[in-house]
């Protein structure tokens, strides 16, 4: 009952905030304009970009199907597609994303896998996946001040927000995983002074919950010990799948005949609307993503064009995301754990 009513109100807040998002973008704009615009791309150019988001959802799944593997469990590619779809539907649909890896968990053990490793799995997943923002968005601040101040500076304290959001949720982790008795003497302590500061009631069953999480992360720090290459792997197979993600964005640009700004830039500014709202509490980053690209690509676009290029950047890198994922999502709650089902 209560994750029923827990999922209607992710469902209502992303149908608000989506709301919101319309009248956002849409109010005060020639609407019959933009749609003759839209007309005018060439289709052929936007191919491609539904390919990066099939190679961004189809990534994560090769990380699940090569960490699987060297944990003894042995699955089929498709079934990691199928956990790989789960995640992001749920993930585009939370706010924060929350909503992902319960979801995958749910259904990696509706086909037996264990929760301790389908949680290891997925802890490493999360762990490379912001540790890309964190090289882009340090990259930029460190090697990257130019570009900053040429292409984004009217944002640049929304993404020095989100860059050190990103580093203190990797750093967080990575203490977790690596110093799990400091990281729990830490959180121990946190408690003990909110619930003094009456923020917090005492729970017993928080220490409880507390040490379980800590014998996780401590199997993690075994793990990655024992397989420092194979989080280089991962990393690498996450870096090629965001950056397939920002590649769409440079495909809508081609796709409206336009030239003069190379792929290098638009795809560094799309992972630099990536980097500024990805710790944001908002389903998809939805209403700030849009801001933020009306603001740093309207040079890149120019005024007519900005709009109709948001739609089709967003529509791909956000709305056919949920879309595919959420397609697959209906297959996976038929097919996943049924043979276990039949030969039970």
């Amino acid at each position: 009952m209560e994750n029923k009513k827990k999922m209607i109100f992710n469902v209502l807040f992303l149908f608000l905030v989506f709301a919101a998002t319309l009248y956002g973008v849409f109010h005060g704009e020639d609407l019959s304009e933009i749609a003759e615009i839209l007309k005018t791309v060439n289709l052929y150019w936007l191919f491609p970009g539904v390919v990066c988001v099939i190679i961004f959802i189809w990534g994560e799944s090769i990380i699940i199907f090569y960490m699987m593997h060297t944990l003894g469990i042995h699955l089929k590619k498709w079934k990691c597609f199928l956990f790989s779809s789960v995640g992001f539907f749920f993930s585009c649909i939370t706010p924060s994303a929350t909503g992902g890896q319960p979801a995958q968990i749910y259904y990696m053990k509706k086909e037996k896998i264990p929760i301790p490793v389908s949680t290891l799995v997925l802890m490493i997943v999360t762990i490379t996946y912001k540790m890309v923002l964190v090289v882009i968005g340090l990259g930029l601040m460190i090697f990257g001040r130019g570009f900053i101040r040429t292409h984004m500076y009217e944002i640049r304290h929304i993404f020095y927000l989100g860059t050190g959001l990103n580093v203190f949720c990797v750093a967080s982790m990575l203490l977790l995983v690596f110093h799990p008795v400091l990281a729990r003497s830490i959180l121990v302590k946190g408690m003990e002074l909110l619930e003094k500061m009456h923020l917090m009631r005492h729970k017993s069953t928080r220490i409880e919950k507390l040490n379980a999480s800590m014998d996780q992360y401590h199997t993690t720090a075994v793990y990655l010990k024992d397989h420092m290459m194979v989080l280089v792997n991962v990393f690498a197979i996450t870096l090629f799948q965001r950056f397939a993600l920002f590649t769409a964005t440079w495909f809508v640009y081609k796709a409206f005949g336009l030239s003069g700004t190379n792929a290098f830039v638009i795809i560094l500014l799309q992972s630099v609307i990536s980097v500024s709202v990805d710790m944001l509490p908002l389903p998809g980053g939805m209403g700030i993503s849009e801001k933020l690209f009306s603001m740093i690509f309207e040079p890149v676009f120019g005024s007519t064009l900005l709009i109709p290029g948001m739609i089709l950047s967003r529509g791909l890198g956000y709305y056919t995301e949920l879309l595919i994922s959420a397609i697959f999502t209906i297959v996976a709650n038929f097919t996943i754990g049924r043979n276990l089902r039949k030969k039970a």
